[in-house]
């Protein structure tokens, strides 16, 4: 035990523990100068603002700044926007970035989604006005023929054309709704007299 005492005093032993601090210390530098150079440490790239892009613009733009992109699913239609050009961008314009970084994009698609037409036949107006707007159509008029049934829906029309139940319009379509007018139609009320 004594002779371990003596050699941890012992001048071979402080001169290696002396090479080793030496080394590590070397080794931890060499490490750090490694990681700088690998990593860009401190050079950043600042994202474009692709807002507005259409997609083969915004691949011409990233390969410039030397990112690296990916399309997410599209979104909904959005009118602001052409159609097929970024809507949104992750991370965003203006942000600083490493080099070869992948920026997320969405892009707006061609046009509305189509919806299906409710079963809106001899529904009150005011009921089929609100099972078209839950479905994302809009009555843009609504005209009135001679029918019994006050304000009852006999008919569905979209830019002047009839439409049944169950047709796919895109979202945000304007519909015609005809409704009665609450008088019996003359050819009824004539038949009616006849017999």
């Amino acid at each position: 035990m004594r002779s371990f005492f003596n050699f941890l005093k012992s001048r071979t032993f402080l001169v290696q523990i002396g090479l080793s601090l030496v080394v590590l210390i070397g080794l931890i530098f060499l490490c750090l100068r490694w990681l700088n150079s690998t990593t860009n440490h401190g050079e950043f790239v600042v994202v474009p603002d692709f807002s507005k892009m259409s997609v083969m613009d915004m691949r011409q733009a990233v390969e410039e700044a030397g990112l690296r992109y990916e399309v997410l699913d599209s979104a909904n239609y959005s009118p602001e926007y052409p159609r097929f050009s970024i809507i949104e961008q992750d991370p965003s314009a203006g942000s600083k970035v490493k080099e070869n970084r992948k920026i997320y994009f969405t892009v707006n698609p061609s046009g509305y989604k189509k919806v299906t037409v409710p079963n809106i036949i001899q529904v009150t107006q005011r009921n089929a006005s609100s099972m078209l707007r839950a479905v994302g159509l809009d009555v843009q008029r609504v005209t009135y023929i001679d029918q019994l049934g006050k304000d009852m829906v006999y008919y569905i029309k979209h830019k002047g054309k009839d439409i049944k139940p169950g047709d796919k319009l895109p979202k945000t379509s304007k519909i015609e709704l005809v409704c009665g007018n609450g008088t019996i139609p003359e050819s009824a009320r004539v038949q009616a007299e006849s017999n």
